[in-house]
C-alpha cells in the first residue's frame, strides 16, 4: 500500500495516526482542519530525520 504524500512531511507515528483519522472525515470543515493540521505538523517535524 502506498503512503500518502503528507507522510513525507509528517514524520512522527502519532502525527501520521492523527492524519489518517482526520483524512477519513467527510466535509468541508474536516478538510480545512486536515490542511491546518498538516501545515502545523510539517513545521513541527521539519528538523526530524
Amino acid at each position: 500500500m502506498e503512503q500518502p504524500t503528507a507522510h513525507r512531511w509528517i514524520k512522527t507515528e502519532c502525527g501520521r495516526a492523527k492524519y489518517a483519522e482526520l483524512a477519513a472525515r467527510p466535509g468541508t470543515m474536516a478538510r480545512l482542519r486536515l490542511t491546518w493540521f498538516v501545515l502545523i505538523a510539517a513545521l513541527r517535524d521539519w528538523r526530524l530525520p
